[in-house]
């Protein structure tokens, strides 16, 4: 059975970060109008004193992030701002079997719900999210005014 597990993001593996985010240009494109990021830019978002960034890693692979705030001050709950797989490991449950371990973690920190939010151009992400429990709730605006369609799940 492959194992998969979460290790935090550090200075000196941003570059491993900034690959697997750079795997995927057709998201970047969504989020960031252009299909690549800086180092620097990942450096601001993934490592910052507001959220918590993972790698998350099948053995000793890196083949994704995970990045989340643990309590949105706007509404006291926990958000997930970010989970991306590396485009060479999409498709093969990666993505379902990390966000199971994940909210497993959560639970066992006595989180009760976790919330999501998704561009509205984003179909792959909304089909996933609502395939593992999430429902709809609102339609908000992102910091870079981005609609966003949100999702919560009681955990």
């Amino acid at each position: 059975m492959n194992s998969i597990h979460f290790e935090e993001i550090t200075e000196e593996t941003l570059y491993i970060a900034l690959e697997i985010i750079n795997s995927n240009p057709g998201y970047n494109q969504l989020v960031n109008e252009k299909e690549s990021r800086t180092l620097e830019e990942v450096k601001v978002e993934l490592l910052n004193n507001n959220t918590k960034s993972l790698f998350i890693k099948l053995e000793d692979t890196y083949i994704g992030i995970v990045d989340y705030l643990l309590l949105n001050e706007k509404d006291q709950c926990p958000w997930l701002g970010l989970m991306i797989i590396h485009v060479d490991y999409q498709g093969f449950g990666f993505g379902t079997q990390a966000y199971n371990k994940f909210e497993k973690e959560l639970i066992n920190n006595g989180l009760s719900v976790l919330r999501v939010g998704v561009l509205k151009e984003n179909h792959h992400a909304q089909r996933f999210w609502s395939s593992l429990g999430f429902k709809y709730f609102k339609t908000a605006k992102s910091n870079r005014s981005n609609e966003v369609d949100c999702y919560e799940k009681k955990l």
